[in-house]
């Protein structure tokens, strides 16, 4: 099980009581809230974002824009590195048409977010 300390940071304007509800969730129903996420959100006519976080990243928040999703994320690196987590770091995600049709997900890094308080 992971450790409680390295629990993910949800992202702001995520209502409390759903936060509490995905905490609980074990990952299979994870993966099923997921899913059916990405459904409603077709069912509203919007496409799902572009962002894939990877391991060890937090996404505390996600701004669509016209030609671009801005990303503000923290990430943890390997086991005993005493400056985790690092950032925040503002990204701008684009999706690039490829050739055979599919699109790439390309992240661009914009540089530090200054703590906001």
């Amino acid at each position: 099980m992971a450790d409680i300390s390295e629990r993910p940071t949800p992202p702001e304007g995520l209502p409390p009581k759903l936060v509490d509800a995905l905490t609980d969730c074990t990952p299979e129903e994870l993966r099923k809230a997921i899913v059916h996420a990405q459904e409603l959100l077709h069912f509203h006519g919007e496409a799902a974002l572009p962002v894939d976080p990877e391991a060890g990243d937090d996404i505390l928040r996600v701004t669509e824009h016209e030609e671009y999703t801005a990303v503000v994320k923290q990430f943890r690196c390997a086991d005993g590195c005493d400056d985790c987590p690092h950032g925040p770091y503002l990204y701008h995600v684009t999706e690039e048409p490829q050739p055979d049709g599919n699109h790439k997900v390309h992240w661009t890094f914009m540089g530090t977010v200054r703590d906001e308080k």
